[in-house]
């Protein structure tokens, strides 16, 4: 497993970071998906519940997985809301109810599953946010690398974890 860690000032767009987008740039391909695409359209297929964006899907990021086909994807970039409070904030902003079930568990586990039926064997997913906890071995998953990049001051780092499905 690879770790490293850089240094990159903090910005709402994940992918507009330096080190990341090198990272992104070095795993991604062709048959890719973004469920959380919002500005960006780095992936193949890019969504985000929100029709500002301009996406050509603007569905619930768990419907969005659940309309590829089994082992179809080569890439994902999943990059959801880094916390409940974040979730909370774009559903109510778009006039969604807020409930446990999209605050709990339960909602990244169920995505993780179907993120596993849909990445083929040798495929990658990153995953950003505050953890390394990644896809996981429980959905046929293995880290393969981890970019920490700091932001200074009272900042959180911005963690991406790449998995590869095992094949």
């Amino acid at each position: 497993m690879i770790i490293t860690r850089s240094w990159a000032m903090p910005n709402h767009k994940t992918f507009d970071i330096k080190p990341i987008r090198a990272l992104i740039d070095k795993y991604l391909t062709e048959v890719s998906i973004d469920p959380f695409a919002n500005q960006s359209r780095l992936a193949r297929f890019n969504n985000d519940i929100d029709p500002q964006y301009g996406c050509e899907f603007n569905l619930d990021a768990l419907d969005f997985l659940k309309s590829f086909q089994d082992e179809s994807v080569d890439t994902i970039l999943f990059d959801p809301p880094y916390s409940p409070r974040q979730i909370s904030e774009c559903y109510k902003s778009l006039g969604l109810s807020v409930n446990m079930q999209t605050t709990q568990s339960s909602f990244w586990s169920n995505m993780k599953k179907e993120i596993s039926r849909i990445v083929k064997p040798g495929g990658v997913v990153m995953t950003f946010g505050w953890n390394s906890g990644g896809i996981g071995k429980n959905n046929g998953f293995d880290i393969e690398e981890i970019l920490m990049v700091a932001h200074g001051g009272w900042h959180n780092d911005t963690i991406v974890t790449v998995d590869r499905k095992n094949g």
